[in-house]
């Protein structure tokens, strides 16, 4: 049979789509933009119609789409819900259920993600978005090639939404319609996200880290106001390189003029690689049949021994609180999961390892309108994300502090000399009731 005679047999609808899954099945989405609302709305009229009773649902930060179906307190009991990176959808999905154990969070570095969906949990059937298919019978994973590279080749059953709004990307992205059980088309806009304009102190904190930075440096930038600001600050440097988790609008603007060109890359040079995008429709058709943008799953990208195969490598990641000792907390509040491990310590191992390599971690100095410290004698979140061991560069608008070789009483005057003044004097006494100065 042609390619287009193939395609036309595995063309379904997203009902019947549904009809793949059954009770107790692990069902894998596509992450963030990668998540297909056509399919997660079938699911979701199969479970209200009881043609599916049971259902464990894994992914990485859902969607409005997804809390608009599945995730939804009238399937709560037919649907466990298991992010292992929690977005802000996530949480408002999580305040409508009953009991917060309701949405069981899998703790996962990102490189370890796709590992542990196709060897730890058995992918039944994975669902997600792609770009229309090619004359060669290929369609792409477009934004996302993160665990979806992994896990599409794995899964018992592989369904994906066909939207003509995914942009085609190279790398590992490429799927084979051989080896897809079921189409359905949907071509509605993806989703977009357009990043806060920084605050001051945003700026502060990105001038410091700016600073930090030289021309030929490979990047990887995090989520947030201050990684985004850092790549506004850097439209006259020359010769940067990109080797980034994160594919985001900011990124667009220095590829274009230039300053993002990965001339002086050791590994993969001249090619801009990432395992994930977010962004708007601009850079998705900046993205589209770009050959210098390339996607791998996170387990290649995010892999410290490939990070650091690039010299000058570094990292620049946000964090909710940093301890007296160099712990830093970048995903649970209030004892409570707010996003996840995702991908930062990878960064932060895989820059340090990178010769002449750094490792930044960025915060405000005060939460909650300036009444809570963000520097705090020990982690209030419960949850170390980055090890003191790890812990480089720690930033704030009042300084900039390298933690390697420092010893526990250094690394405590450290941090408090770049914390808030109204709070270094409690954290001086805080630090001395820890015997750590």
């Amino acid at each position: 049979m042609d390619i287009q005679g193939l395609y036309q047999q595995k063309l379904t609808t997203p009902t019947q789509a549904a009809e793949y899954l059954r009770d107790g099945d692990n069902l894998v989405l596509g992450m963030s933009v990668a998540m297909p609302p056509a399919l997660m709305q079938g699911v979701a009229d199969a479970l209200h119609q009881s043609q599916l009773n049971e259902l464990n649902l894994y992914y990485m930060h859902g969607t409005q789409a997804l809390c608009d179906t599945i995730l939804v307190p009238e399937l709560a009991d037919k649907v466990c819900p298991r992010p292992l990176f929690m977005s802000g959808h996530d949480r408002q999905a999580l305040k409508k259920y009953h009991h917060r154990a309701m949405m069981e969070f899998v703790p996962a570095s990102f490189s370890q993600v796709g590992r542990l969906l196709t060897e730890y949990i058995e992918p039944h059937c994975f669902m997600v978005t792609v770009s229309p298919m090619d004359r060669h019978g290929y369609f792409s994973l477009g934004t996302n090639a993160d665990y979806g590279a992994s896990v599409i080749r794995k899964a018992g059953k592989v369904i994906v939404e066909v939207n003509e709004n995914m942009p085609r990307t190279f790398g590992e992205c490429s799927v084979h319609i051989s080896e897809i059980d079921a189409i359905v088309e949907n071509h509605t806009p993806l989703i977009e996200i357009q990043p806060h304009p920084p605050s001051d102190i945003d700026l502060q904190i990105a001038r410091l880290i700016t600073e930090r930075i030289d021309d030929g440096d490979t990047l990887q930038m995090g989520v947030g106001g201050v990684p985004n600001s850092v790549l506004g600050l850097l439209h006259d440097h020359k010769d940067l390189g990109l080797h980034s988790e994160l594919f985001s609008p900011a990124m667009v603007g220095l590829i274009e003029r230039g300053v993002l060109n990965g001339r002086r890359k050791l590994w993969m040079q001249h090619k801009h690689v990432f395992t994930l995008a977010l962004g708007d429709k601009a850079m998705y058709d900046f993205m589209d049949d770009n050959p210098s943008i390339v996607g791998y799953p996170a387990s290649w990208v995010n892999n410290p021994m490939i990070i650091q195969k690039n010299q000058k490598m570094v990292s620049v990641n946000a964090a909710i609180e940093v301890d007296l000792t160099g712990q830093i907390n970048a995903e649970q509040l209030a004892g409570q999961p707010f996003s996840g491990t995702g991908g930062q310590l990878d960064f932060v191992r895989g820059a340090f390892r990178s010769k002449g390599g750094r490792s930044f971690i960025a915060l405000q100095s005060t939460a909650k309108g300036g009444t809570l410290s963000r520097i705090v004698p020990t982690l209030l979140g419960g949850t170390v994300t980055d090890t003191r061991m790890d812990t480089q560069f720690v930033v704030t608008e009042y300084g900039c502090v390298d933690l390697k070789g420092l010893s526990l009483p250094q690394r405590a005057r450290a941090l408090i000399s770049i914390a808030h003044p109204a709070f270094r004097d409690q954290l001086h006494e805080q630090a001395r009731a820890l015997d750590l100065i």
